[in-house]
Formats: C-alpha cells, structure tokens, sequence
C-alpha cells in the first residue's frame, strides 16, 4: 500500500536500520559451517577462528543462535569515539563517521554488547557524540537559504530526522522568492 505524499518526507528509524542490516562486518565463526547460498551472494565457508565478513543482519542471527562472536567495527572503539566527540565539538564542519554509524551501533549494542569492549561507555560516547551532532545541525539549519543547505558528513538517521523540516521550509523559502522577483 502506497503512503500519502505528506507521509513520505522520511524513512522511519526501522526502516533505516533495515537497510543498515546489510552492511558488511566480520565475525568468528564458532562452529565448522559450509557456505550460506543467499540469492544475493555466498557467505562462508566457516571455519574457526577465521574471520570473516557477512551481513549484519546475518551475523546478528547467526549470535542469537550462538554460532559466532562478532567483531566490533573500528569506529566504535573508545578511543576513535572519544576522537571523533572532540573533532565535533573544536570543528565547525561534521567529523567524518561511517553513513549508518547510528543504526549499526544501536543494532551490536542491542544483540551483541557482550562482544563489545567497555560497551556502557562506548554507549556514552555515542549518546554525547549524537547530541553535539544535533545541535550542530540545528545551528546549521538557522543559516537556511534557498537555495542550499552544505552540510557535510552527516548519517542517513541525521539526514532523515531533518528532511521534513528542511523540506517545507525550503518549498516556503521558494514561494516567498518567487512572490518577490514578480
């Protein structure tokens, strides 16, 4: 069923995360496993302690049912957050993160913490690192202009969560343009 046009402004969060799913991250398989044939693609060979890189959403089944330990991406480490946090708060422009960093850290936060080192600050640091991001996107959302808004580096949820206010704003930016050349 197809969505109102007012109601398609944005993704919701799980629709977001749904397609972070599909990012690459490795595991340590722990059990011997033959290739998973998928119709995108093959996963595997499995065999431990190798590791190896699936889906996220397939490494967050394969944790459930306790076949793997999962390998934290290198951005979410205390030390690069911690880098990362006060990049955002000495520089005007958005620190460099990975595009889905906020889907994905909530996804191995949620299922697999255990497999995360020092998973409450970690926790923290992205909570700070979230709030210094949105405030940073609020005061460049007051420089709005009609014609263009740059802001680089932010993720799809920050994209998403200022699309529809960006959106209208920017349609009513037009119209009062346009009233004033006539």
């Amino acid at each position: 069923m197809a969505l109102p046009r007012l109601h398609r402004a944005a993704f919701t969060p799980d629709e977001i995360e749904f397609i972070a799913g599909n990012e690459l991250i490795s595991i340590v398989p722990l059990y011997k496993m033959p290739a998973l044939k998928m119709i995108q693609a093959t996963y595997g060979p499995f065999r431990p302690p190798l590791p190896t890189k699936v889906p996220l959403w397939l490494a967050l089944s394969m944790k459930q049912n306790q076949k793997c330990k999962l390998i934290p991406p290198t951005w979410l480490t205390i030390e690069h957050l911690k880098e990362r946090l006060e990049q955002e708060e000495t520089k005007d422009e958005f620190c460099s993160l990975p595009f889905n960093y906020m889907e994905i850290s909530h996804m191995l936060l949620e299922s697999a913490s255990d497999d995360i080192p020092n998973a409450e600050q970690v926790r923290k640091l992205l909570k700070d690192l979230r709030e210094t991001r949105q405030s940073k996107a609020r005061v460049g959302l007051e420089a709005l202009d009609d014609r263009w808004l740059g802001m680089h580096n932010l993720s799809f949820m920050e994209i998403n969560e200022i699309r529809p206010f960006f959106s209208r704003a920017f349609d009513e930016m037009r119209k009062l343009d346009f009233k004033a050349d006539t």
